[in-house]
């Protein structure tokens, strides 16, 4: 008896399949995290034992928190300020930026490439598709690309969720590996920064560094909320 040929799969094999991808792509997130990444977890509770474990670990703890930034990207529902917070103060200012900027990276293009192949069934995963109505404004081909990198860049829009709804656009590949390396840096960098001053002790410029955040992404909450709603009267 012969097989069915990719072409002649039905519509619950390919659901199956979907599956199957997806399952197979968070367990094995899952796995860095859990059997690699586990001594990050030690961050909230004993942040001095956490970095006595990256000084010793070597090359092992750089990879196992771009294996948890990567898993926080895929699971959307994770958020990222603490890991940022704790590459910056782990590894410091600059080597935790690169971390977070690079493991950020991965996770997004992973997402893209992901929703790209399974469609709307890899976004059930993690969201209701009615959460995605108000990014509809999204679908403008002509400014696709721009709006994708604004979004990106400011400070206290909802990244995750956007990251999966690129997938589900006509937006190049090429565009958005450049929008995914550069857009995210001013707010990784920001909590990065913050991390390392708790690190080296200096609250008070720590405590700057998160306020002066804080307040720039509940403008750009406020500014991503009236993008939407313009977007929306205007297609009405």
């Amino acid at each position: 008896m012969a097989m069915s040929s990719p072409r002649h799969l039905t519509e619950k094999q390919k659901k199956l399949i979907a599956g199957g991808g997806i399952f197979l792509f968070l367990l094995l997130s899952a796995v860095i995290c859990v059997f690699a990444g586990k001594p990050l977890i030690q961050f909230v509770q004993e942040p001095e034992r956490f970095r006595a474990w990256v000084d010793e670990q070597g090359i092992m703890a750089p990879i196992a928190f771009l294996g948890m930034m990567i898993l926080q990207i895929v699971v959307a529902v994770i958020p990222g300020e603490p890991l940022e917070i704790a590459a910056g103060y782990a590894f410091g200012a600059l080597e935790g930026t690169l971390l977070c900027v690079i493991g950020a990276f991965a996770g997004r293009v992973a997402v893209f490439l992901l929703v790209r192949r399974f469609g709307t069934r890899a976004v059930e995963v993690f969201f209701p598709l009615e959460k995605l109505n108000d990014l509809k404004f999204l679908q403008n081909r002509r400014r696709l690309t721009g709006w994708v990198f604004f979004l990106f860049f400011l400070p206290g829009t909802p990244k995750d969720v956007l990251c999966y709804f690129v997938g589900l656009t006509d937006l190049p590949l090429r565009s958005w590996l450049l929008i995914a390396a550069i857009a995210p840096f001013p707010s990784i960098v920001t909590s990065t920064i913050g991390g390392n001053a708790l690190g080296m002790g200096d609250y008070s410029f720590a405590l700057l560094v998160f306020a002066v955040t804080l307040a720039i992404s509940g403008l750009g909450l406020l500014a991503y909320r009236a993008v939407c709603q313009a977007r929306e009267r205007s297609r009405l």
